[in-house]
């Protein structure tokens, strides 16, 4: 195929509101550099990560307000920058050192920049951070990472899986989860916490979803053993209720905020609690005596490992996981897309294509 000088793509030009994204229709294609490929994009999941980098919401560890971006390590973002992590395509094109028989395979991006070689993530980075993602009609990114998978999934359903599902696996891997263990899931009907219910249920253990009303029935669908509904009741009660009087192993939390201590409470002693996310609020209170007269562990997440992605990859072939697609809008309606997201009236992920597809 002919590839084209300018493509479309949504460009975030600095921290702030929607206004600070640009739908701009000709932007120059990148070419793909050595050891690189580039893929024509055909969909792109959205996440929370967007949201918080576009508002600078990730504060510091000196002032908890203040406006910045994701990475402690270092800041490596840059404006005019293409955000979207979770990008399928087909290869167009390829740089030097990369064998021209890709050209024409369906791939699912792994999205992280890993900057070792080993599995450490002290040093992780990402594609709609660390350079260009995937908002975009075309993105080059290094080959390694651009996967062949083994599935009949549609691209949009592909693109539901990369960000939540790699980051719900690296909760749980920290945390241990164990086949028949119980684990607490809040914020249950958003990307990660409904792939982290499919997922505790790949490893056969027994998730528990918190959730806002009216989800508990899709809750149920997509693997809850129970729900318990958010805001209704006493949460350690009902949690408690909920599992029949059984221990809770693990808490995966994405919540935070008022509901940090009820979490710790609910955990037995030995308990592991794990966190990639914060969406009721960044900043708790945290009772010292609870953690350490109760023996428990506290684990902070985010993104995931090589080998996490290479299970990631396994379940969807072997279809232990399956897609859930909340919408669907074109990339010249990014505005309508981001403020659905933010509003949280959907369960699973919410997806953006290119106009043309």
């Amino acid at each position: 195929m002919t590839i084209p000088e300018k493509m479309a793509a949504v460009l975030l030009t600095g921290h702030g509101g929607l206004d600070k994204l640009i739908y701009n229709r000709e932007v120059p294609v990148p070419a793909p550099a050595e050891g690189e490929v580039l893929i024509r994009v055909t969909a792109c999941g959205m996440n929370n990560t967007d949201v918080w980098v576009r508002q600078g919401a990730y504060g510091t560890e000196d002032d908890p307000s203040a406006v910045s971006t994701w990475r402690r390590q270092g800041n490596t973002l840059t404006f005019p920058r293409i955000q979207g992590t979770d990008t399928v395509g087909h290869i167009v094109g390829v740089g030097t050192g990369v064998d021209p028989k890709r050209i024409g395979q369906r791939v699912m991006v792994d999205f992280s920049i890993y900057n070792r070689d080993d599995d450490s993530l002290a040093d992780i980075d990402y594609m709609g951070h660390g350079r260009d993602g995937g908002y975009a009609e075309y993105m080059a990114l290094p080959a390694e990472n651009a996967h062949v998978i083994a599935t009949d999934l549609t691209d949009v359903e592909l693109a539901t899986f990369c960000c939540a599902y790699l980051t719900g696996e690296r909760m749980l891997e920290r945390a241990r989860l164990a086949a028949g263990e119980r684990v607490l899931v809040t914020g249950a009907s958003g990307g990660v916490g409904s792939a982290i219910i499919q997922l505790a249920r790949a490893r056969r253990a027994i998730p528990i979803a918190v959730a806002g009303p009216g989800r508990e029935a899709a809750m149920l669908e997509i693997g809850a053993e129970a729900v318990v509904t958010r805001g209704k009741g006493d949460l350690v009660e009902a949690v408690h209720s909920a599992s029949r009087g059984q221990p809770i192993d693990v808490v995966a939390d994405l919540v935070g905020g008022p509901l940090f201590n009820d979490l710790l409470k609910i955990l037995r002693p030995e308990g592991r609690y794990t966190t990639a996310g914060a969406i009721a609020g960044p900043v708790v209170q945290l009772d010292l005596r609870t953690m350490y007269l109760k023996q428990l562990e506290l684990h902070g997440s985010s993104q995931g490992s090589r080998a996490d992605f290479r299970r990631l990859v396994g379940y969807i072939e072997s279809r232990k996981i399956r897609p859930l697609v909340g919408g669907v809008y074109p990339l010249s309606e990014f505005h309508r897309a981001q403020t659905d997201f933010m509003a949280k009236n959907f369960v699973g992920k919410l997806v953006v294509v290119p106009d043309q597809r």
